[in-house]
């Protein structure tokens, strides 16, 4: 097993618990890199410089006990290039074995449908190929990731990175389900919690039809940021937020302000070395919330690694994993 005798996860009241029920806070950091790297020959997990050593840093070193890894779902289910589906998911399944092993879980996030589409262009004029909803193709990729992973306590899943309302030139149509189960495209311009409740519904029946067990996160609307109307009636639901220097913490209450009734994850936070009070203050409130996160990123903008030294947020994050 890929999970090294790892324990299930579950839910209690707005808490994660083990199998036995004692209380779990995860705490780590986003590995991304898999998503995007296109494949060298040696392969997915050589091209995005994501090695053991890296791994037993985040865990070990930073103590960590959870590693957000975003993948692709083209690749999953497609490949690419000259690089099969198999090989992509054994990078994604080497990952959760060489965390697993030292004692860490790894949530597998859906981050991109794929490597080519942009989906209008970000405030700083680069490409975003963050999609706002998911496709008919995304039901065939949960269906195979809960069949791969059935019967592995160590990997837990993250249903759609950052829904969100279209940026001002994506033109791209809108996908949601209809009562049938067609897939079929959005009338309204915007995805609010209706449209995302209606997916997260039927992603997570399609997984449990084959897992039953582990946990799924949800993410909130307005790229992850708004929980209030976010609601799935399905056991083992972790509902996820991320929470940027831009969100001021008069608005935190929309990501955080359930997570004494539920449990609330922030999937993604983090900042420049510019940014260091805000994260002074979000870790406060998590803190004071017990709530798990992982921060973003190891590898990526905002950093918490370059060249192959912590950011002063990065520091900052390590502190408060080694606290």
């Amino acid at each position: 097993m890929l999970s090294h005798n790892l324990p299930w996860l579950t839910t209690a009241g707005n808490r994660i618990v083990r199998s036995d029920g004692t209380p779990v806070l995860l705490r780590g950091v986003n590995r991304s890199g898999l998503e995007y790297t296109e494949p060298s020959a040696e392969g997915f997990l050589a091209a995005a410089q994501f090695t053991e050593d890296q791994v037993r840093d985040i865990v070990r070193g930073w103590r960590s006990n959870i590693i957000r890894v975003p993948f692709n779902q083209d690749w999953a289910l497609r490949g690419r290039r000259d690089h099969s589906a198999e090989s992509y998911l054994a990078a994604l399944d080497q990952v959760i074995s060489w965390a697993a092993g030292l004692g860490a879980y790894t949530i597998l996030d859906l981050q991109w449908l794929d490597a080519d589409t942009v989906y209008g262009t970000n405030s700083d004029r680069t490409p975003n190929r963050v999609a706002p909803t998911p496709n008919a193709d995304t039901i065939v990729l949960w269906r195979t990731m809960a069949a791969r992973y059935r019967d592995e306590p160590a990997v837990l899943f993250d249903l759609f990175n950052e829904p969100h309302d279209p940026l001002g030139d994506d033109f791209l149509p809108l996908w949601v389900p209809a009562p049938d189960g067609e897939i079929v495209e959005l009338e309204d311009s915007f995805v609010d919690a209706n449209a995302w409740n209606s997916w997260a519904e039927l992603l997570v029946a399609e997984i449990r039809a084959t897992r039953p067990n582990g946990l799924i996160l949800v993410g909130a609307v307005d790229w992850a940021f708004d929980l209030r109307k976010i609601r799935v009636d399905a056991p083992n639901i972790v509902y996820s937020a991320h929470i940027y220097p831009n969100r001021k913490p008069k608005d935190w209450r929309k990501a955080l302000g359930r997570s004494r009734d539920v449990p609330v994850f922030v999937g993604e936070w983090g900042g420049t070395d510019d940014d260091l009070a805000f994260g002074r203050d979000l870790a406060a409130r998590m803190r004071q919330d017990a709530l798990g996160w992982t921060a973003w990123s190891w590898s990526d903008k905002p950093y918490l690694m370059k060249e192959g030294q912590p950011t002063a947020f990065g520091a900052f994050v390590r502190a408060q994993l080694q606290s």
